[in-house]
């Protein structure tokens, strides 16, 4: 069944970052992912904006869906690329992901699938090459930075204003969740999402778990070498996606804990499972007929 609301337990997790009192309204630095990933981050801006908080939210001048009917603070930026380049690329790019593993893994190393993570990634460095808005950004005294880690451009903006981050997500590609929340994932009996096995493996597919484990840590670093670069680039040091992960404040998991493998969670690891239906909708009115025989 739909909750009729939003679940108590996300709401109160921003606002405990918002607010340094009960009274007192917070302002928040929205930093989303265009696409599909902006529907269900949407509806949680608008309820803090009903609740009093202050919206600022950033985003790209070229984008599908950011932005639309909503009632806040938007800030943008220009891009070096066009909707069509958009379009182009990320069918591309999700016309890999229908394939097997191995083929998709291929294509990113090949880059035939990885232009659109390159158009994604660059945005940032649109971003921070935006001076007014980095200005604006310094200035305007936030109390946290709401994110989508996706394109990781959030997590950069969080960083380098010197900000909590709440980070909200399905999942996260790789294993930057298990090592940034530092959440114990035993590869004996938590599987890797893409070789689809269960939780009782045998001893056969728990080497080959292991095996892709290795396998993740050789291209995802790969995979998100620009996003790294212009975040050293910003941050005037070297940096790796570790050093992004590892200082989220919370982690908003659009997910139940039923639908998980089994495994330890960390006290800022909260799940919100449920946000992504439908809202419920009364039953309609029944009329009993007594028809006499």
């Amino acid at each position: 069944m739909a909750p009729a609301d939003l679940p108590a337990s996300l709401l109160l997790c921003v606002c405990l970052l918002l607010a340094s009192g009960f009274a007192q309204a917070g302002r928040l630095l929205v930093v989303p992912m265009d696409g599909s990933h902006w529907f269900t981050m949407q509806m949680v801006v608008e309820k803090l904006i009903h609740r009093g908080h202050e919206v600022v939210a950033v985003m790209p001048e070229v984008s599908w869906q950011l932005g639309k009917s909503l009632n806040l603070t938007v800030k943008t930026y220009s891009t070096s690329h066009t909707l069509e380049d958009l379009d182009r690329e990320f069918k591309v790019f999700s016309d890999s992901l229908w394939r097997p593993w191995e083929e998709t893994f291929y294509s990113i190393l090949h880059n035939k699938a990885s232009k659109y993570l390159e158009l994604l990634f660059s945005q940032c460095r649109s971003l921070f090459n935006d001076k007014k808005l980095v200005e604006y950004l310094k200035q305007s005294s936030f109390d946290a930075v709401f994110l989508d880690p996706f394109d990781v451009c959030g997590l950069t903006v969080a960083k380098y204003l010197s900000l909590p981050s709440v980070v909200f997500t399905r999942g996260v590609f790789c294993y930057f969740l298990d090592d940034g929340a530092q959440c114990p994932g035993p590869l004996s009996y938590v599987p890797r999402g893409v070789l689809k096995l269960t939780d009782t493996m045998t001893f056969k597919e728990r080497v080959w778990n292991h095996l892709f484990y290795m396998v993740e840590h050789s291209v995802c670093p790969f995979v998100y070498k620009t996003a790294i670069e212009i975040a050293s680039e910003v941050l005037q040091t070297p940096m790796t996606m570790y050093d992004l992960f590892s200082q989220v404040s919370i982690w908003l998991l659009r997910t139940d804990f039923v639908l998980e493998f089994p495994r330890p969670v960390m006290p800022n690891i909260v799940f919100v499972g449920g946000i992504n239906c439908h809202q419920g909708r009364p039953l309609s009115k029944v009329c009993f007929l007594s028809v006499s025989t």
